[in-house]
């Protein structure tokens, strides 16, 4: 058996911060794709990064590359950017909010947070 090269912490992070399910990001991806308001924002670089989390999603631990491993570091790092440790569904403005889902996290949604 293989061993991942992904650390538990990094793994458990990822999946705890990516709410939406690949599907959801997809619909997502494609629906503010065709948005008449939708600016290309080199520094945010959704739609891109947002492929990235879809494709992740949909690979075993054991088969994620070290490109994968690098994008679930700069979404865990995004996300805790922007919701700090306050994982608690909130509104937020829009922008954010779409921000955010577009790597994956709707922060309208409950992470599934684990309670210490």
């Amino acid at each position: 058996m293989a061993e991942s090269k992904v650390s538990d912490e990094l793994w458990d992070e990822f999946h705890l911060l990516v709410n939406m399910t690949s599907r959801e990001l997809e619909d997502w991806l494609r629906t503010n794709a065709s948005s008449e308001t939708t600016e290309a924002l080199p520094e945010d670089a959704g739609e891109e990064l947002g492929a990235q989390v879809v494709r992740i999603l949909g690979k075993r631990r054991a088969d994620l590359t070290d490109d994968d491993i690098s994008t679930m570091e700069r979404v865990t790092i995004r996300v805790r950017r922007e919701r700090g440790e306050d994982l608690d569904p909130v509104a937020g403005d829009a922008h954010w909010r779409h921000k955010l889902m577009s790597v994956g996290h709707d922060p309208l949604k409950p992470t599934g947070a684990k309670t210490f």
